[in-house]
């Protein structure tokens, strides 16, 4: 059995007369924030079965609820809504998800985790399988939980399955789970692509000078500040555009300079527009232990563009991009403004051949066909399980 039919199978059941099986998500990250891992795998999810994803709880003067929205077809975005998010928050979030599969009829189900701090909001739940897709480290991020690695210990012992954002979270996590797998950080290539037919600018850049060295991503505490300072002085006849929210950092502490331009969050249909008034693109990711483990999605985005692109040393950027000259690695300010100018005089064709080439291997379709096929044998062992402890 390939890979595809067993995804149909995962996600149909073994019988014709089974009904798909739902995923019940729960995310640290809000489904409407910046579309990434979960939403390309949970949109892959929802065109079989439903998907509920559950976000982290907000506060209400009124009836504690758990407010469900249709986002779009087969997505069902559930926000808990508490008087105090901190009071008995995973007893009351249960029950209202044990409720929520009473009045769905959600009986045929994974639960899919993007964070351990919810592993509790799960106990009343009889998934067919548990998944831990872990996309980063999260107990290095800033302000992270001091009971968030208890916590994945935790789900570690619950899950049946752990899938990793990139190979350096893998090599981190291979020994404390018996069933770990390294999904890295994938691509929508025909979407990204775009940006080489386009030929207009959009409006929010159309008056910033070329060259222009954009960045797309969320601006927090991974981001060297001062890297982009520091490189916009010593390029001055350059446009430095920064794409996206600012997040956990104050940002009166970003660096302000006239060839620096800062143009906010952006839909992901717009990116495809943006990316294609750019001449190079850049990933200044601070090296600490918040990037440690990180595989940037923006990466093969970037490449599918057909922009150079110019990184730090994040480990899995270095490999398999920068070995194999698709991404050009910089340490310093002066390292960095060297490899943009390189980047702005170099005959693109090549690199964008093999980048074509090396991202042809690589689709959230397959990626997606990959991890469905782990959970549907995970579902097989146990319902084998189950029927021989009957």
């Amino acid at each position: 059995m390939d890979n595809s039919d067993n995804m149909k199978t995962f996600l149909s059941g073994a019988g014709v007369e089974q009904a798909p099986i739902d995923v019940i998500c729960f995310s640290h990250l809000r489904w409407n924030f910046v579309y990434q891992r979960p939403q390309h795998l949970m949109s892959r999810f929802a065109n079989q079965g439903r998907v509920f994803f559950i976000e982290e709880p907000l506060p209400t003067d009124g009836d504690e609820r758990l407010d469900i929205v249709e986002e779009s077809g087969n997505i069902f975005v559930c926000i808990p809504r508490l008087h105090s998010p901190q009071a008995e928050t995973a007893k009351k979030i249960a029950d209202k998800l044990s409720d929520l599969c009473l009045d769905r009829g959600i009986t045929r189900y994974i639960a899919w985790f993007y964070t351990p701090m919810m592993v509790d909001w799960s106990r009343k739940l009889s998934p067919l399988a548990v998944v831990y897709d872990c996309m980063d480290e999260l107990s290095a991020f800033k302000n992270a939980p001091p009971q968030l690695r208890e916590q994945e210990r935790r789900l570690f012992e619950k899950a049946d399955l752990v899938f990793t954002g990139g190979m350096s979270l893998y090599e981190a996590k291979k020994a404390q789970h018996h069933s770990v797998h390294g999904f890295p950080s994938s691509i929508d290539t025909k979407h990204f692509a775009k940006a080489k037919a386009i030929a207009y600018d959009v409006p929010e850049q159309a008056s910033i000078p070329h060259p222009r060295i954009g960045f797309v991503g969320v601006i927090d505490e991974r981001s060297d500040l001062e890297l982009i300072g520091a490189v916009a002085d010593l390029c001055p006849d350059h446009s430095f555009v920064m794409v996206g929210p600012v997040v956990k950092i104050e940002e009166s502490s970003l660096p302000r300079r006239e060839n620096i331009h800062y143009l906010g969050p952006k839909n992901y249909d717009e990116l495809p527009g943006i990316l294609s008034g750019w001449d190079v693109a850049m990933m200044p990711f601070a090296l600490n232990e918040s990037t440690r483990y990180i595989s940037p999605t923006k990466t093969p985005e970037y490449l599918a563009a057909g922009l150079p692109v110019v990184s730090t040393a994040i480990a899995d950027v270095v490999r398999p991009y920068g070995d194999l000259g698709l991404v050009n690695i910089a340490a310093t300010p002066e390292e960095f403004a060297v490899a943009i100018s390189e980047a702005l005089e170099e005959d693109g064709e090549p690199r964008r051949h093999v980048a074509d080439e090396f991202l042809s291997r690589s689709s959230w379709d397959k990626t997606f066909e990959a991890m469905s096929a782990r959970i549907a044998e995970a579902i097989a062992r146990n319902d084998t399980h189950a029927a021989q402890t009957a």
